[in-house]
């Protein structure tokens, strides 16, 4: 509770007039970090046959959505963007690091990674930074450089795990219409029924304590990690 109530109290935590509109070029798939290249084991669970139509790929999602997103990403999201107001580099090598160690395949660690590094660079040639807070000094994950992003725009924690999770939904949902294939019909309505889910994964994430952040799910890993010996691949993971 008491990080909640330090970012409700810093000013830099209120949204500017344009923070929504950086929101949005934020998760844009036009931003140039490679998102659209990655399936995160849904290609492999296509192949292997458990995700054949719409109904399934929905079932996959929401058990990532409810099983990892909710218990790491958001709450990890939550942790750097506090530790970042406050120039805490203990508490952003641990998150970071907390990240990394639950990404459990060579394949999900490196996207971590390439995501990060190619956003660190882009944010370095908008000029986009944060006093006190040298984001080559650590790891480069993804979420740090949207959290760097975020509080340099003004862009409330809020806006920016909403943001995060249409991005995280669009990018899956359009493999899944290349990969099953789906029609882009059927893509739009899974994309819908996975966004009426979006504040119960809210809610969850917001009951998540310390000790209980981390990824369960058993079945994305091992699509995963197969996925590194497919035979043939669309996705890099």
């Amino acid at each position: 509770m008491a990080e909640k109530q330090i970012v409700a109290q810093q000013p830099s935590a209120q949204p500017s007039d344009v923070s929504s509109y950086r929101l949005f070029q934020l998760i844009s798939p036009s931003l140039p970090i490679g998102g659209f290249t990655y399936s995160q084991g849904l290609e492999w669970a296509v192949e292997a046959g458990w995700v054949s139509d719409r109904a399934s790929m929905e079932q996959w999602l929401g058990n990532m959505l409810f099983n990892s997103v909710a218990t790491l990403e958001l709450p990890v999201i939550d942790k750097l963007y506090n530790a970042i107001l406050l120039g805490d580099e203990e508490q952003i090598h641990q998150s970071v690091n907390l990240l990394y160690s639950s990404r459990e395949t060579k394949e999900l660690r490196a996207e971590e990674k390439q995501r990060g590094i190619a956003l660190n660079a882009l944010l370095r040639k908008l000029d986009v930074s944060v006093p006190g807070v040298e984001i080559g000094a650590y790891p480069p994950t993804q979420l740090l450089g949207l959290c760097v992003a975020a509080v340099h725009w003004q862009i409330a924690p809020h806006q920016l795990k909403q943001g995060y999770l249409w991005s995280w939904a669009e990018n899956l949902v359009m493999a899944g219409v290349k990969l099953v294939p789906l029609g882009q019909t059927d893509g739009q309505i899974a994309l819908l029924n996975i966004c009426d889910q979006f504040a119960a994964a809210l809610a969850k994430s917001e009951q998540i304590e310390d000790w209980m952040i981390g990824s369960f799910t058993p079945s994305v890993s091992i699509a995963s990690s197969l996925h590194e010996t497919q035979y043939t691949r669309l996705f890099r993971s």
